[in-house]
Parts: C-alpha cells; structure tokens; sequence
C-alpha cells in the first residue's frame, strides 16, 4: 500500500516531511513542485514532479489535476496526506473520486483560521480535516498536533558571531528588503554570512545574494552558524530548530507589500512565547538580538508519538465460548 504525500515547497513541504516519522508510513511518494530546496529534501526519495502551483491559480490546480490521475493506476494508494496550500486541491479530490482514506493538515501559520485552499478542502465530501494550532479547533477542524511542541531552548555560554545564515524566503514576487538592509548595517565585520535572498533587490548592499539554496546545503550551513536571521516562516523556522539553533525571526508586513497577509506575525509570536526564538520587527533588530539568539541552544524530543490520521479498526471485544 501507498501513501501519497503532498505538498508545496517551501514551509509547506518542510512542515511535512518533518511531520513524515510521525505518520506511521512506510511506502511513500512524494508529490511537489521541482526547486532546488524539493530535489534536495527529498534526494533518494520516490518524487512525482508537479508544477508550480501558485496561490489562486486555478489553471494550475487543473494542469497538475491532469499530471495526478495516473498516479492512482500506477501505485496502489491507500492514503494521501497533505500540508497543503493549492496543490491539495489537485490532488486529494482524485483520491476520493478514488474512495482512497484523504488527509489535510492545515499549515502550522494558520493559527486560528484555515487557508483558502483548507477551506475548499472542509467542504469536500471525506476529506479529514485537522490543524496544527488549538485556536483552530472547531467545526471540520481537529487539532493534531504543533509542530513546535517537540522543541525546547536553553541558556548557554555567550559565543562569538562569526558564521551567519540569512534567509528570507523564495516566494516569487515577494522581497523582504527592509530585513536585508537593516542586517547589512549590524553584521560585525569579518563575519560570514550565507545570505538567501529571494527576490529581493540587494542592489547597492555590498553582499553576495542567492535566490535559493539547495536544502541539504542550506541546512549544513545553518548546523555549522553561529546565528540564523530568517523571515517568519515556518521552514526556515523547522529547519533552524531541527539543526539545533534558536532563530531570530522577523515576520514580514502586508502593509509593505511582502506577502498577502501578516500571517508570519502569529509564527513568530508563537515561537517567541514558546522561548523557541527571538522575534523583532525588521527596523527594531539589533546586535544584541543576534548575540543573544547566538548563546541558546534548542534540543528535540527523541521519540514522538505516533499521530493517528484515520480511524483505527476496532477489535472484536465479544468472548467467543468454545462449542
């Protein structure tokens, strides 16, 4: 039996494949977008390869639609989970045209109201719906479990900064250049700095942006830093915890044009009252924040529980009488 994983890049595929050991699945294929982070995250793993699937963008919910239907004669699927956003809306209608058990895990920034794409996806006949936040606990919704809930910080011994990663995200069509300028000005001189950049202009900054950074390396650079400065997403969040590091997160603001909504407020919040980062607004961020997050450590639990997605068959409890 097959399961189904699917999902968009960025936090969305990181949300689920660090989600992956608590499923209790063995047989799996991947179903995501092509980009330097998936063939990274997912190198040795069985990969259907989709296309993009932007938000509101029903041409391409429809063109990977087409892509998905032979998936469900090639492979004997009894199981398809997602963390969305608009890819499930390909693929999990499919599966239960298929009457195959279906799965939607809202992501972990939806803290107490569900996508667009978890909204479409509570109103499909079968499809269970759980969350990753107790605010979102209602109706269609089941809380599951939070994905920070595995993680705790502690104080260390003060530590130099001499190895940083900067990221803020690959998002077409959203910069975060108040972020980079603000860290372009506070990061002690010699310093290295791995910075992934997105789209974001950093003409005239003096430093060496990238666009994107294969997962692999990006999480060895995060291992081996000192600091990590992110915007406020969920997988550059997972990925710093999972490496140990406690991040400085700045969540980016609607009201400057860098993303749909201010969403990554309420990550960082929640990670900051967790004491699992320190969370500042990209004009107030200072040296101090960057040393601080420098001297604390994060560690995560050994061996999680298993989540239960899909009703267990129960046992016959009746004592059958010898004749």
């Amino acid at each position: 039996m097959t399961a189904l994983l699917v999902a968009n890049d960025g936090g969305h595929i990181m949300q689920l494949h660090t989600l992956r050991p608590r499923l209790d699945v063995q047989d799996v294929v991947w179903v995501t977008p092509r980009t330097p982070q998936t063939e990274s995250l997912l190198a040795g793993e069985v990969v259907h390869w989709v296309e993009p699937s932007p938000p509101r963008d029903l041409r391409a919910v429809v063109r990977n639609a087409a892509r998905c239907r032979a998936l469900f004669e090639r492979y004997d699927v009894s199981l398809v989970v997602s963390t969305g956003a608009a890819l499930a809306l390909s693929v999990l209608p499919l599966a239960r045209m298929h009457n195959i058990e279906t799965v939607y895990i809202e992501s972990a920034t939806r803290s107490d109201a569900p996508s667009v794409s978890g909204r479409a996806m509570a109103l499909f006949p079968g499809v269970r719906t759980f969350s990753q936040s107790t605010s979102l606990s209602r109706g269609r919704w089941t809380y599951l479990a939070s994905p920070w809930d595995l993680y705790e910080s502690a104080l260390g011994e003060p530590r130099p900064i001499s190895r940083m990663v900067v990221s803020v995200g690959t998002q077409e069509g959203y910069g975060f250049r108040r972020l980079v300028e603000r860290l372009a000005s506070l990061v002690p001189a010699g310093t290295e700095v791995l910075w992934q950049t997105g789209c974001t202009d950093v003409e005239g900054l003096g430093i060496d942006g990238r666009v994107s950074v294969p997962s692999a390396e990006m999480a060895s650079a995060i291992a081996e830093s000192d600091v990590v400065v992110a915007h406020a997403g969920t997988g550059i969040a997972l990925m710093a915890l999972e490496n140990g590091k406690f991040p400085v997160l700045v969540p980016r603001r609607e009201l400057h044009g860098e993303h749909v909504d201010n969403h990554q407020l309420a990550i960082a919040l929640d990670l900051s009252l967790r004491d699992l980062c320190v969370s500042r607004e990209a004009d107030k961020l200072k040296l101090a924040d960057l040393h601080y997050a420098a001297a604390r450590s994060v560690t995560k639990a050994t061996a999680p529980s298993v989540l239960d997605l899909v009703p267990r068959p129960r046992r016959d409890s009746r004592v059958l009488l010898p004749t």
